[in-house]
């Protein structure tokens, strides 16, 4: 039997074939929907004036919020990126501006060598989400730790609409997400 805080091996192999699943419907998805989500989340979720705000260098087939990324940095928000730690520890930020250099990290991410920073507002990867607000990373498990150290920081997942299933597995340490922006608007999650 699985310690309390450990996920049993259900919920593993079912995480493992619900990543293969999500992968597949993020494939047939336009990286440049980008470009929608940036509205919805300008119109219908703007990070409070002064907020850090987390942001992702989009990898592969995830949708690309660069655009939102320069839009906030426009609205004076500083914006920061992820730098990935050791496995079993929590992401640090470093700010992050347009134009400025990134440099390539392990799991092929892109991190800013500015000053760190403690975000605020998080905009979170995702392979796929549901409507209690669960989400479902790469496996390493760094956002849950990450949002479980800033409880009081609003956790916005970025997808696309294609990415939304009915349920998900989900194991003792995952951290439910406040809201998920697509290019079809912002779902927010009421009972969080």
């Amino acid at each position: 039997m699985a310690a309390p805080h450990l996920p049993s091996p259900e919920v593993i192999e079912a995480k493992r074939a619900a990543r293969a699943r999500a992968r597949s419907l993020r494939a047939a998805c336009d990286p440049a929907l980008g470009a929608a989500l940036t509205a919805h989340v300008l119109r219908q979720c703007a990070p409070p004036a002064g907020a850090v705000v987390s942001g992702f260098w989009p990898m592969g087939e995830e949708i690309d919020i660069r655009p939102l990324l320069h839009a906030l940095h426009e609205r004076s928000h500083p914006i920061v990126l992820p730098v990935t730690p050791k496995r079993g520890e929590a992401l640090s930020f470093r700010v992050w501006r347009p134009g400025d250099v990134l440099v390539r990290e392990k799991f092929g991410t892109m991190r800013p060598t500015g000053d760190e920073r403690v975000p605020t507002f998080l905009l979170v990867p995702l392979l796929a989400f549901d409507r209690s607000g669960h989400r479902l990373g790469y496996g390493g498990g760094y956002y849950d730790r990450t949002l479980s150290a800033l409880r009081d920081a609003f956790a916005l997942g970025c997808a696309y609409a294609a990415q939304e299933v009915d349920e998900l597995p989900v194991a003792p340490y995952d951290v439910r997400l406040d809201a998920v922006a697509t290019e079809r608007g912002v779902i927010f999650f009421k009972d969080r």
